[in-house]
């Protein structure tokens, strides 16, 4: 027999909406008060959410979730929680998007049996799937590597009359900020870009503002 019914709704940022899980999770009415939200990434059970609901979680409650990946996003983790809570605390599970997932139905030794069957298949192709596209980006980055593609800052393009309006602003016929302005470059970038300048000419450093 069921005691209370829990809902666990979880999404990774504020930006995601939450309406869907709780669209899903509404025909069961649960109380507010049984219903906890969190906002974090599914990478461990670290969780304020999650763990008050841990501590509320008695045996014959049921748990209901809109898909395993709400639990959890690690393979061994999310098979420890669902033991856990299964066989530790004796509560029920529902995965709405995986009717298979009910530990409600079939309350025997091969339903358990079943539920933790498909549970570990699920986990293991999702985790699988994470593990693939992060081979796929490593690889796809390391080829564009080696076609000479560079992944960081986009480098300064200073104009092709630079050095004419550096002797200029050295002649004193501009300030720093002139010459820094024109090239569309802050001051500071400008102190580093002419220091090769400086030492190709073997002059003394180029004088800073007072009024920069």
């Amino acid at each position: 027999m069921t005691n209370k019914v829990f809902g666990y709704i979880r999404v990774s940022t504020q930006d995601q909406n939450l309406d869907r899980q709780r669209i899903a999770l509404a025909p069961f009415n649960i109380p507010d008060r049984n219903l906890y939200v969190d906002t974090q990434s599914g990478k461990d059970f670290k969780r304020p959410a999650y763990q008050q609901l841990m501590s509320k979680l008695k045996r014959d409650d049921l748990l209901i979730i809109k898909s395993i990946d709400r639990l959890g996003r690690n393979y061994q983790d999310v098979i420890d929680q669902w033991r856990h809570i299964t066989r530790g605390k004796k509560a029920d599970i529902r995965v709405l998007d995986m009717p298979l997932l009910d530990t409600t139905y079939h309350k025997n030794l091969l339903g358990t049996f079943i539920s933790d069957l498909v549970l570990q298949v699920l986990s293991f192709t999702a985790q699988s799937e994470r593990e693939n596209l992060r081979q796929r980006q490593a690889e796809g980055i390391a080829a564009a590597r080696a076609r000479g593609q560079s992944f960081g800052k986009e480098p300064i393009t200073l104009p092709q009359n630079f050095e004419d309006l550096y002797r200029r602003w050295r002649s004193g016929e501009h300030t720093a900020k002139v010459l820094a302005s024109r090239c569309g470059i802050s001051l500071r970038t400008l102190y580093n870009r002419t220091k090769a300048l400086r030492a190709k000419a073997n002059t003394t450093p180029a004088p800073r503002d007072k009024n920069k």
